[in-house]
């Protein structure tokens, strides 16, 4: 596939990292030469220096026979007209990072369609979605849903007092056989382990389990954890994600957002009926304390600020709020996150990145998903008629190192693999896999 990418941000930069690896024609433009140093430091793409919006540039850049243009540029004006110019040369899809809502509304007049826009993604609310997600699965790390809803992958961090602490995988499946479950990856310091049976949990390790949706509370218990309902939650931060957040919430929750900014805070007073706006520094120990952080169920930190997110999220938990979540904009810090006290870090550039990911393997492959310090990706693909994976039982398969299923959804029933699960073609599984392990994963499961 032939991909062109304008914008070498990090979101640019990871885009061509995992498509370069994936073996995909990659070339990504910015007109930034430092950026285009780096990239040819860092990646095995082509680099080209010049803007979107140029036809002789995107003329260079092969445009014209691209499979999908994919604008990631920090201007919304440059992303739309980049789609608008690659549409026109010929590009067969074309995607646009897009924060400002009023260019997403469809029947505007400026909306994606009138810019031949075949996917707009919105950062700022995929970040509050997740965060959202997050609250609402009050002890997980990470939340995510497969297979209709009908199974979850569950993030938990384990701490000194969870009972699976020093035991090994297959004496826990063995002991707790009633619950359907399966532990697809442990993330130890800056390690990503995909487990056998005779690996041991361990204080701090952030364990990944795939289970059937009804036996998510269970897990959590067998974790030490309890799946507790949030009612008060203060947001740090009334930029873009955190006005999402709150609107999000605010008619499930009790949510107070501080805002420092005087004629910002007013304007989301406005906004936000249910939520109330205080103005303030959300680093002022005082001003937190006289708000009542320390009744507040979680903490969340969304300024512009990523030192001051962490900051302030430190700050919450030593005053004993249960859950905290900083916006970072370094990639780096997120595996950091559990180390240095923080429960959550994420990323909206990484998490955009993912849902372009999405779009552009859509097809056979239903879904894509990373976690956060985590590196892996959780693939949700459709077997194909005579793929390798439907001629055996699990247990006669020579699976690829790396990669693990965590669930099978076969005629509508979802159920956690064995090895003796037979795989058929068109039924749906989920796959974690190392990096490394992806396009043997995509062959095993689809047509030879």
């Amino acid at each position: 596939m032939k991909i062109v990418i304008v914008g070498g941000g990090e979101v640019g930069m990871h885009l061509g990292r995992v498509l370069s690896k994936e073996k995909h024609d990659t070339i990504i433009v910015d007109k930034d030469p430092r950026i285009i140093a780096r990239i040819n430091e860092q990646l095995d793409v082509l680099a080209l220096e010049g803007s979107g919006t140029s036809p002789d540039t995107m003329k260079h850049a092969g445009t014209h026979n691209a499979d999908i243009v994919i604008a990631v540029t920090t201007s919304d004006e440059v992303n739309l007209i980049t789609c608008l110019l690659a549409h026109r040369m010929g590009a067969q899809r074309t995607v646009a990072r897009i924060s400002n809502a009023e260019y997403t509304k469809d029947s505007g007049v400026l909306g994606p369609d009138a810019f031949h826009v075949d996917y707009v993604l919105n950062p700022e609310m995929v970040a509050a979605q997740e965060i959202v997600r997050l609250i609402k699965r009050s002890e997980a790390t990470d939340v995510l849903e497969f297979a209709d809803g009908k199974a979850q992958l569950l993030g938990i961090r384990l701490e000194a007092d969870s009972p699976i602490i020093n035991r090994k995988l297959k004496d826990l499946v063995k002991d707790y056989h009633h619950i359907t479950f399966r532990a697809v990856a442990i993330s130890r310091g800056l390690r990503t382990i995909v487990p056998s049976g005779n690996d041991v949990f361990k204080r701090g390790d952030q364990v990944f389990v795939m289970a059937h949706s009804e036996h998510i509370a269970e897990m959590l218990r067998l974790a030490g954890k309890r799946d507790k309902t949030f009612d008060n939650v203060m947001v740090l931060g009334g930029g873009k994600i955190g006005s999402y957040v709150a609107s999000l919430l605010q008619k499930e929750v009790n949510v107070k957002l501080i805002e420092s900014n005087h004629d910002k805070s007013l304007q989301l007073a406005d906004e936000l009926s249910d939520t109330l706006v205080i103005e303030g520094d959300g680093t002022d120990i005082d001003l937190l304390a006289t708000e009542g952080i320390m009744d507040m169920d979680a903490f969340i930190a969304v300024t512009n600020d990523e030192e001051t997110n962490i900051i302030s999220c430190l700050m919450a938990k030593h005053l004993g709020v249960m859950k905290s979540i900083a916006l970072v904009e370094k990639l780096d810090y997120i595996p950091l996150a559990g180390t240095i006290g923080l429960d959550v870090a994420i990323n909206k550039k990484l998490s955009a990145a993912h849902l372009i990911l999405k779009f552009i393997r859509k097809g056979v492959i239903v879904s894509v998903a990373t976690l956060h310090g985590v590196d892996a990706e959780v693939i949700e693909m459709v077997v194909q008629e005579k793929s390798p994976v439907t001629k055996k039982k699990l247990s006669s398969l020579q699976f690829p190192d790396g990669a693990l299923i965590g669930c099978v959804k076969h005629n509508g029933e979802v159920s956690i693999p064995t090895g003796e699960t037979q795989i058929f073609p068109d039924d749906t599984v989920v796959v974690f896999t190392l990096p490394g392990a992806i396009k043997e994963v995509e062959k095993f499961f689809g047509a030879r």
